[in-house]
């Protein structure tokens, strides 16, 4: 299991032994750095937008994640992140717990990334791109009658 935690502002205040493994970094090159070091840049950009939107809103999110390791190396993980509370429930950080995903289910989402990935790059800007990545995105899943939760525990 894969293990970080950030804080508000998704820089990494926690990384256990395995993510570190994974992702070719020394801890001293992690901690205080921002998660997206390790993003890949065939991940779309609204998946991340669609992530971040929900774990602000105090909810729970799994998502299919092309990480990049230090050496340029990649790896596909299914990540469960979540809001981290103090007491009040304000929410102080971010946790995440990821795992291999199985390879029947990136067989669909590969393909899917890749569609999200053309549409933002077809666009000038990087925010419009992400934004006309998550409009297609939002349309796909409501084709399918599905959140994105539902969407990837129906793979």
């Amino acid at each position: 299991m894969i293990v970080s935690k950030t804080d508000l502002k998704g820089r990494i205040t926690y990384a256990n032994d395995v993510f570190l493994r994974l992702a070719k970094f020394p801890r001293s090159q992690v901690i205080g750095a921002p998660h997206s070091l390790i993003r890949h840049p065939d991940m779309p950009r609204c998946v991340f937008k669609m992530l971040w939107d929900t774990i602000q809103t105090k909810k729970e999110l799994f998502a299919y994640i092309v990480n990049m390791a230090r050496d340029g190396d990649h790896y596909w993980v299914f990540a469960h992140v979540t809001p981290t509370f103090d007491a009040n429930r304000n929410i102080l950080g971010f946790h995440s717990n990821r795992r291999k995903p199985d390879k029947a289910q990136l067989e669909k989402i590969i393909p899917m990334y890749a569609e999200l990935l053309a549409e933002e790059n077809r666009h000038d800007s990087r925010k419009d791109g992400m934004l006309r990545g998550h409009d297609m995105l939002m349309n796909m899943l409501k084709g399918k009658g599905l959140d994105y939760d539902e969407f990837v525990f129906s793979l």
